[in-house]
């Protein structure tokens, strides 16, 4: 089985489906760590990153806008000190897509990432 990780996004178009609950579950298993909130009746996936520092942080924000900007895929991302909140969802169809579980995935990785090469 591949992981969320290494599978890449695909285009999604308003009349794109969104996940089931009973996907979501399946895909929740696989992104530890990751809550699904709801947001005014939207569906989103969301995290706390936590780090040393406001440098290492924002690092790592950084590292999730250039994985945003390669996909044209944005979350919402709020940067504290020692700490980065990144919420999925895909804004097209107001609700979670696939997509949005792939990337919670890669973000994930890019925490491993980030605390490796910690400044």
């Amino acid at each position: 089985m591949m992981t969320l990780a290494k599978e890449h996004c695909e285009a999604c178009s308003a009349d794109a489906p969104r996940v089931d609950d009973a996907q979501i579950d399946s895909l929740m298993k696989q992104i530890p760590g990751w809550a699904v909130l709801d947001r005014d009746g939207i569906k989103q996936l969301e995290k706390s990153f936590h780090f040393s520092n406001f440098r290492q942080a924002l690092t790592f924000a950084n590292h999730v806008g250039e994985l945003a900007e390669k996909v044209q895929h944005h979350p919402a991302i709020l940067v504290e000190w020692g700490k980065v909140t990144v919420t999925w969802w895909s804004h097209k169809i107001r609700g979670l897509h696939r997509n949005d579980f792939i990337l919670a995935a890669k973000t994930s990785e890019l925490e491993t990432t980030d605390s490796s090469n910690a400044v």
